[in-house]
């Protein structure tokens, strides 16, 4: 059985998020529009990476971020980590990680979008090791 999995985003201002996203390198491959500018389902794309996006129906709490994580976050596998890193900055981001290099010999940075969703960016590929 083929398995893959595809994870998926409520914001509480969605078109926001979906502007952020194309931002830092995703391209929006489907948009449902509900009303009073709702997102009602979303999907955008970087590479092989695709993730779904849609308003969010409740007052949902991101959790805060303490030390160098909120204790969940998204990680995108990236050729260049200091360009996603720099573009995540520029489209409103705040930095968590600076690019660094790891003492497992990669390069990773990490970045809250502008509603708080952690966002980490590296050079290691899960599911690479045996």
């Amino acid at each position: 059985m083929d398995v893959k999995l595809f994870a998926y985003l409520s914001y509480s201002d969605a078109p926001t998020a979906l502007v952020w996203l194309q931002a830092v390198g995703f391209d929006v491959i489907h948009r449902q529009n509900g009303p009073e500018g709702a997102v009602l389902h979303a999907e955008v794309r970087m590479g092989e990476a695709v993730l779904m996006v849609a308003s969010s129906g409740a007052a949902y709490q991101r959790p805060p971020l303490i030390g160098r994580s909120t204790g969940q976050g998204l990680y995108l596998l990236v050729e260049d980590v200091d360009a996603f890193h720099q573009k995540a900055l520029a489209a409103g981001g705040t930095s968590v990680i600076e690019p660094e290099d790891t003492e497992w010999g990669t390069r990773r940075s990490r970045v809250l979008d502008p509603q708080g969703q952690e966002w980490s960016a590296g050079t290691y590929q899960p599911g690479a090791h045996s």
